[in-house]
């Protein structure tokens, strides 16, 4: 199915990111009238949290053997030189982790919780009118594509990562530019997976949803980004994700041309 083109909003480019960002606290609005779904969202966010704070703990405790082993140019420098390199070395580390593990951690949880957040997702579009061109999906082949897709974007978001992490050993550019581009890449990535749901039931794939996204892209940032930054904080994970995937369905229908207010 070829995904129809959709001429971007007639705004600026800073209102229509500080709208994205508003669809996450729309979408945890909506979320929390619904408290029989409340629990159930938490449930496997909470499963995956615990598992991805264990692995970034253990991260954190070998951050410095790794960046020894990332920089081993720097052994004979002196000790001042080598410090830095190497505490630029363990930042950019940390960063990389930290893109990579929110967008792992959100495939993850999708998966867990798939029945879950298609839930959630559903009574948002029932709360907006319904779903126009919605399609009978089976479960296991829904969430066979949506596992390829999620994996297909962490090993693309991976590959950008890679000279992100090498610009974090420059000084003040590694420490300034990087995590403001790494928020950007991260919060792209977050959102293409977020909406997976919402595009499925519409018989769409991820080239459709991409190129949809890609049309109001500054939309689309606002509100990846404004989860992305939600993901970084203790428990932010847990806690918004089940409003990041009802606030998902509200950008997936925006950039359908589809109706985001609720009906009477």
């Amino acid at each position: 199915m070829d995904a129809p083109r959709l001429a971007a909003p007639v705004t600026g480019a800073v209102t229509r990111f500080l709208a994205g960002a508003g669809l996450l606290l729309r979408g945890l609005g909506l979320y929390v009238r619904s408290p029989g779904l409340m629990l159930l969202g938490i449930v496997p966010a909470l499963i995956s949290g615990v598992l991805f704070v264990a692995l970034f703990a253990t991260l954190l405790y070998f951050v410095d053997d790794l960046a020894a082993l990332v920089t081993p140019f720097a052994d004979d420098w002196s000790g001042t030189w080598r410090s830095l390199i190497r505490v630029a070395a363990g930042l950019a580390v940390v960063g990389l982790a930290g893109l990579l593990g929110v967008l792992t951690f959100t495939a993850v949880t999708l998966a867990v919780g798939d029945p879950f957040y298609e839930k959630i997702s559903e009574r948002v579009e029932e709360r907006l009118g319904g779903t126009p061109g919605a399609v009978d999906v089976p479960f296991w082949a829904s969430l066979r594509r949506s596992i390829l897709d999620s994996l297909r974007l962490v090993a693309i978001s991976a590959l950008v990562g890679v000279p992100l992490f090498v610009a974090g050993f420059i000084p003040l550019v590694g420490q300034t530019v990087v995590p403001v581009v790494g928020a950007l890449v991260g919060g792209w990535f977050l959102a293409l997976e977020l909406v997976g749901a919402p595009f499925y039931r519409r018989g769409m794939r991820l080239p459709e949803r991409r190129s949809l996204l890609r049309a109001d892209r500054p939309t689309t940032l606002g509100f990846g980004v404004a989860v992305f930054l939600c993901f970084l904080i203790p428990l932010g994970a847990v806690l918004v994700m089940p409003a990041a995937v009802a606030g998902a369905t509200l950008l997936a229908r925006r950039s359908l041309g589809q109706s985001v207010v609720e009906e009477a």
